[in-house]
């Protein structure tokens, strides 16, 4: 029993033996290498190796039919599906195994593998691509490997669109957060997964054709069936795209009939929702990943899904906090890829819709900042953030069940600034606050005139309907939810509230439920310094 087997499905492919090679180089775990010659050998041939298993096909039998045989053959619990053109980075098999649930499908972030150049006598050099006598003297050219990745690109997001056609999914990335991220589809030259998942869900199913729509296919299935598709941050592979022309075009045939055979096999079991093993409609999946690049609200409603409710992001500051660490946390937030309303004491021009406030930092003042941001605001859900968070990407995926209901998301960690002890108690803080934009502004009305009133006290508190000790003319229901990964409370000399690191601390000890500590490391986020430096 080994590791992990890495299946490659080769047809002429003159970079399979220095992918094979690079592979071999970059491996630190008990891993195999099988490969399928599918009706054609390689040139040059591969290296001879103890880890190398080799199939020939004398007639093709197509790339999904050999990948499937190959996997048949696995000695590993995990697989791991490459290109025959492909480079690694060092150790990833071991990283993506250390990542790895068996629940997912994983791939690395993928990079753009620069291959070769091609070279003149006079040193005159043109980027991978059909050869051709030199751009610029016309003397005739050799090939020369470089092998490397390159610098720049680094996609972990990918979607489809209502085709279905494997597109890039730009905007997502931005909302992307940690070392391990979902991704709604896949590319499809990698991908791992277990090896009885694998034939359980009929990967490579042979009704798509030889080749294509395979990420797609790949991903639903995943998807649909109750699994994850995630991207490990933690470690990469480069793929070299094809060229245009006879230098290295795709090996099998790739005619549009095979490309729309394809599509339409994709588009029959998923869109139209007639994959037998799917527990989720294709809905389910588009809405989770809302918006989606590629798709019009129009599109969604056609496969039976509803657009949800617009969600946006009410970021309110007094300003004191220091400029390096606000930075950071505005930059985390602007990941989110949510439209962003601000108030602050002091202008900001360049972080969204930007209030400029003008009032002396306190209690009331923040309760007329958040005020003023939710009349400004048009979303439907508002999701409430301070300057002093680092939020996780999780905490926006969100949505409330009940508009006359305020949630507070539990799942939240104290990060002491100057140490970098952390600190998890359960609670409800206004900094975790989400709700339905219309109950909060009749609510922050009547918070606001009662301050006014009366001044600000402990009996007011900050967090709505946490308690029962003021009776709102407009009351509404509490209740506590916990994202998948924390946010991270960053608690500093600055703090407008005080921070507390000791049960001792407490009068009730109710309010230390589900207490825990640790040291810099937060789960979905690893080392929260690096976020901070």
């Amino acid at each position: 029993m080994t590791d992990l087997s890495i299946l490659i499905p080769a047809r002429n492919e003159m970079f399979l033996a220095r992918t094979v090679q690079d592979i071999l180089e970059n491996i630190e775990a008990d891993t195999e290498i099988i490969v399928v010659f599918d009706g054609q050998l390689a040139d040059p041939p591969l290296p001879q190796h103890d880890r190398v298993t080799v199939i020939y096909h004398s007639e093709s039998v197509g790339q999904r039919a050999g990948t499937k045989e190959a996997a048949k053959l696995a000695r590993s619990k995990y697989i791991m599906k490459v290109d025959a053109h492909c480079a690694f980075d060092k150790g990833f098999d071991r990283k993506m195994l250390e990542g790895m649930q068996d629940d997912w499908t994983m791939v690395p972030v993928m990079k753009n593998l620069h291959a070769f150049d091609w070279v003149c006598k006079n040193g005159h050099r043109r980027y991978q691509g059909q050869s051709g006598q030199c751009t610029e003297c016309k003397e005739p050219t050799e090939r020369d490997i470089i092998w490397k990745p390159r610098r720049g690109v680094n996609s972990t997001s990918y979607c489809f669109s209502p085709e279905p056609k494997f597109q890039y999914f730009n905007s997502y990335k931005k909302r992307q957060s940690g070392d391990i991220v979902e991704t709604m589809s896949l590319q499809g030259s990698c991908f791992m997964m277990t090896k009885e998942k694998y034939f359980d869900l009929n990967i490579d199913d042979e009704e798509f054709g030889s080749w294509g729509s395979q990420g797609i296919e790949v991903a639903c299935k995943t998807w649909l069936s109750g699994g994850k598709c995630m991207v490990n941050k933690n470690t990469w592979y480069a793929h070299m795209f094809r060229t245009q022309g006879g230098d290295f075009g795709f090996p099998w045939p790739c005619k549009g009939k095979q490309v729309r055979k394809a599509k339409d096999r994709a588009r029959e079991l998923f869109i139209k929702n007639k994959w037998d093993r799917q527990k989720y409609p294709i809905s389910w999946l588009v809405e989770r990943f809302w918006p989606v690049d590629h798709w019009t609200e129009d599109d969604l409603r056609a496969i039976g899904g509803t657009p949800p409710a617009s969600k946006g992001i009410l970021y309110y500051t007094d300003n004191k906090l220091s400029i390096r660490l606000a930075k950071r946390c505005r930059r985390q937030l602007q990941k989110m890829g949510l439209p962003i309303t601000s108030v602050s004491l002091k202008p900001m021009p360049d972080f969204g819709n930007n209030i400029h406030y003008k009032g002396t930092r306190g209690q009331l003042t923040m309760f007329k900042q958040i005020l003023a941001g939710l009349e400004a605001m048009k979303e439907d859900i508002v999701f409430f953030c301070e300057h002093d968070l680092l939020y996780h990407q999780s905490h926006f995926t969100f949505t409330p069940a009940d508009k006359e209901t305020f949630y507070y998301n539990e799942n939240f960690w104290a990060y002491r600034l100057n140490d970098g002890y952390c600190l998890h108690y359960d609670a409800k803080k206004l900094s975790g606050l989400c709700a339905y934009r219309e109950p909060l502004i009749q609510h922050f009305r009547e918070r606001v005139a009662l301050v006014e009133k009366e001044g600000f006290s402990n009996t007011i508190g900050y967090e709505p309907m946490t308690h029962n000790r003021i009776k709102w003319k407009n009351t509404y229901k509490c209740e506590g939810w916990k994202s998948e990964y924390p946010n991270i409370d960053i608690r500093h000399d600055g703090n407008l509230t005080s921070s507390k690191w000791s049960k001792k601390d407490f009068r009730n000890q109710k309010f230390t439920k589900g207490w825990q500590e640790g040291n810099k490391v937060v789960d979905g986020w690893g080392d929260v310094s690096k976020y901070l430096v």
